[in-house]
């Protein structure tokens, strides 16, 4: 029965990281079919969203059901509740990367980004992907350093993301205001990407070490304020 059991906790694990597998490929191609006004892609990526919300309604059912049956204490709770949390964030993830999609395919056939603007969305594409395969290995590994480095990491996302906005704002925008409005909420889909990545990792620090990232951080800071003084 326990070897049952810890089967199924594992595959919950697995199917996070399936979740992140699919959400960060989800982002990197809808990126590709907004650039490039690829129809064909965009749709693509709307229709295979419908595949990671299958993944988290059933991965919350099966995590409801080992609540039920085991009611389990201590690391395996924390690895039932924040693997529930954990699913969210993706299912989130994924909804963003297929709002980017259907964008694409709402400006079609023009493009929605300015070309002076490609390689500033390009940029933040390859970041939320990068992002996201980070996450799916602290997944695996439960590697709380590496985590950590994630939040460092989106710092990258709030510079482009300023980036964007400072462009939107300078006197010389000569695109309107559709397309401003367009650029303002790719900027925040990749943003809020980002953000849930982070999340990801986050918690997998919570479940790793009982504790929450940012007091985790900051009880090292007084540990090294204190090795120092």
């Amino acid at each position: 029965m326990r070897d049952a059991y810890h089967e199924e906790l594992d595959s919950i694990g697995e199917s996070l990281v399936e979740m992140a597998r699919l959400v960060g490929s989800a982002i990197g191609r809808a990126t590709t079919a907004i650039l490039d006004a690829d129809l064909k892609l965009a749709e693509s990526v709307i229709a295979a969203d419908s595949k990671v919300d299958d993944l988290q309604r059933d991965l919350e059912a099966r995590a409801i059901a080992l609540l039920a049956r085991q009611q389990p204490v201590a690391t395996d709770l924390r690895i039932v509740v924040t693997s529930l949390r954990m699913s969210a964030d993706l299912e989130r993830s994924g909804d963003l990367a297929q709002h980017v999609a259907k964008l694409a395919r709402l400006r079609f056939p023009e493009t929605a980004v300015p070309r002076d603007l490609h390689a500033t969305i390009l940029e933040m594409g390859q970041l939320a992907q990068r992002l996201m395969a980070k996450a799916g290995e602290v997944i695996i590994t439960k590697d709380v350093d590496l985590a950590l480095q994630l939040e460092q990491d989106d710092d990258a996302m709030d510079l482009l993301h300023r980036a964007l906005f400072q462009h939107l704002m300078d006197d010389r925008w000569k695109h309107g205001i559709e397309t401003a409005v367009d650029v303002t909420l790719l900027g925040r889909y990749y943003e809020r990407f980002a953000d849930h990545a982070v999340s990801v990792a986050k918690r997998v620090v919570y479940l790793v070490t009982g504790e929450h990232a940012d007091e985790l951080t900051q009880s090292e800071g007084r540990t090294s304020t204190v090795e120092s003084a």
